[in-house]
């Protein structure tokens, strides 16, 4: 009786090492061929662009040697962070029609879900990887500077934007046409920035520029609440995006 009850339980665990096998072979599969898809040879050229943008600006700062804090640091992180996922979040529906493939997920149901959530969980796990990577190059070559955390606080501005770039590319359909209203979004942001920049409601917020005359605990606050107010709005774009997704009659022709 032992043997057997021995021999059953041998059979169901090498039943379920071939199944978790199975499912890890599946996973690798599809994040291998999302990754294509994501990160095109378009991307390659936003990727140097971004780097050559950061190094320009970090070059700039330390001839001029002025103001070259922490605070600086963040904000030359910034652009190249949105240069990296603007192709990815704005271009990717648009890609899926030119690649005829709008059709095929729109053939299997609730399967453009989890090929969009997989996307961008892909893009914006390589967005830290590489943001740390220009952060500890900064700390390196320009100021020393936390790696992890400022990474860290970069990716919630930069998943406000994405998220709503994501947003915008299902009601508009074409990556170009998205593109400029996310521009012009973001001139009209950085013009209203002065009225708004000691707020929550700043998305552009720089949590290491404490203002002067401002005690840094509330200044820990405005930036503790701006934080949830850049989660809570890239989940309610995330969530509006995927809903966009089901009118299947607006994306096949």
């Amino acid at each position: 009786m032992n043997e057997i009850m021995q021999i059953s339980g041998k059979n169901k665990g090498k039943t379920g090492g071939k199944k978790l096998k199975n499912l890890l072979d599946l996973t690798g599969r599809m994040v291998k061929y999302n990754m294509k898809i994501i990160f095109a040879n378009r991307f390659l050229w936003f990727l140097l662009v971004a780097f050559l943008v950061f190094i320009l600006i970090s070059i700039i700062a330390v001839l001029d040697n002025e103001g070259l804090d922490i605070s600086f640091i963040y904000g030359s992180l910034l652009l190249p962070g949105v240069l990296l996922l603007f192709y990815p979040t704005v271009f990717g529906i648009q890609n899926d029609d030119d690649a005829r493939v709008l059709e095929i997920l729109f053939g299997i149901p609730d399967y453009r879900y989890k090929v969009w959530l997989v996307r961008l969980l892909i893009t914006f796990l390589f967005l830290y990887i590489i943001l740390v990577c220009f952060t500890w190059m900064g700390a390196v070559l320009v100021l020393p500077v936390p790696v992890f955390e400022m990474a860290g606080q970069l990716m919630f501005p930069l998943l406000f934007i994405g998220m709503l770039g994501f947003m915008l590319s299902t009601m508009i359909r074409s990556g170009t046409a998205t593109a400029v209203v996310l521009v012009l979004l973001g001139v009209g942001l950085l013009i209203l920035q002065g009225s708004i920049d000691r707020s929550m409601w700043n998305v552009f917020h720089n949590p290491y520029n404490v203002p002067r005359r401002m005690n840094e605990m509330l200044w820990a606050r405005v930036t503790l609440k701006n934080r949830l107010f850049l989660v809570s709005g890239s989940i309610l774009f995330l969530l509006y995006g995927l809903l966009n997704l089901q009118k299947r009659e607006k994306f096949i022709k």
